[in-house]
């Protein structure tokens, strides 16, 4: 397996710009998730790690290689595509040996790998069934299968689960991270589902408009998103905003909301003019005693929880509650703000103040 290092990469076509400057590492037997919205870049960046895309500018470093102007055949990188791309005149067993039978692999050496690669994805009962008769999960691991069976040095696996409905889509995100997990194969995948990523990314880049938004771990970008738009994008409900015009020093423990001292984590840096305050479903209370109201304008049942949506001076809020709370549309009620887990936004740029709580989890 192998480490995969991109720098600065960057690619146009014609006067447009798919991937402005990318840079991040992806460990050796990392599961890596390409996040983002469709036409933000990740794809390209997939295939420009591929081959099947060249980069205008910048590295590409596989296993301290630099690797950027040569094609895919030279990399020895697999791919697994959303659609299987499968031969569907072969049967499974056939499928799967074409990558080893390609490149002239005897013929008894194949047919022990493609039972091994088989029994792992669980399919060894339909070798010799024909791919077309399939269900869509099955066909989808097939297609690892035929990925798998030579051992590559990375896999690419672009949006692989996105023609599958959704209960298969959960039971192979599963399988995927579980198979992952015994065969520690790098691997990098596209998905512009931020659940799919949370669920099953050792790393996650978030792209935007080809840029790089953020780069951590799950629980960093969850917990300390780097912009409004990752904070946006990443959770279901997404991070409510509070817009507000305010200031604050350095070293401040508070900001003024609501004409009352907002507690927050430590800014590590000065605040002024157009401000966002950013806090998630479940760090918000509803508490009578709480200086920032809000007024009730519907309530969601989920079961074991309720998302209560309430209207506020500085904007909509969303609160995850226990679904026994009482919460009757049209009521008047406070708002209490857990405030280590607060973010704080400039409305302009976007860009998250650096606070005791994020320092150190992403630079910007």
């Amino acid at each position: 397996m192998a480490e995969i290092v991109i720098r600065n990469l960057r690619k146009e076509f014609g006067a447009f710009t798919a991937v402005k400057g990318s840079s991040f590492t992806i460990k050796d037997g990392e599961f890596f998730m390409l996040l983002g919205p469709s036409g933000c870049g990740k794809t390209t960046t997939l295939r420009m790690i591929a081959g099947l895309e060249l980069p205008t500018s910048g590295e590409i470093l596989i296993d301290g290689e630099d690797v950027s102007q040569r094609p895919a055949s030279q990399r020895d990188i697999a791919m697994v595509f959303q659609m299987f791309a499968l031969y569907p005149h072969m049967t499974v067993r056939k499928n799967i040996a074409y990558p080893l039978v390609s490149q002239g692999v005897p013929r008894a050496a194949v047919a022990v790998k493609v039972a091994e690669v088989a029994r792992i994805l669980r399919i060894d009962h339909l070798l010799d069934k024909g791919v077309s008769g399939l269900s869509g999960g099955d066909r989808q691991r097939v297609a690892l299968g035929r990925a798998i069976v030579r051992n590559p040095k990375a896999f690419m696996m672009d949006e692989p689960l996105g023609a599958l409905d959704a209960e298969f889509r959960e039971i192979m995100a599963e399988e995927l991270r579980a198979l992952h997990d015994r065969m520690k194969a790098t691997t990098v995948y596209v998905t512009h589902d931020q659940l799919e990523a949370m669920q099953m990314g050792d790393k996650i880049v978030v792209m935007n408009h080809g840029v790089v938004e953020q780069f951590g771990t799950p629980q960093d970008i969850y917990d300390h998103p780097a912009t409004l738009f990752v904070a946006d994008f990443i959770g279901s409900p997404s991070m409510n905003f509070l817009a507000f015009e305010g200031q604050a020093a350095a070293g401040s423990k508070s900001i003024s909301l609501a004409g009352t001292d907002t507690a927050l984590p430590q800014l590590e840096e000065a605040a002024a003019g157009k401000l966002v305050l950013g806090v998630r479903p479940e760090h918000v209370t509803l508490s009578d005693a709480a200086p920032l109201k809000g007024r009730i304008e519907a309530a969601e049942y989920l079961g074991t929880t309720q998302i209560i949506t309430l209207s506020t001076p500085h904007g909509m809020v969303k609160a995850r509650a226990p679904a026994a709370q009482g919460a009757r549309v049209g009521d008047l009620t406070g708002l209490a703000l857990a405030a280590p887990r607060l973010s704080l936004f400039d409305a302009t740029s976007g860009r998250a103040l650096r606070t005791a709580a994020n320092a150190g989890v992403f630079h910007g």
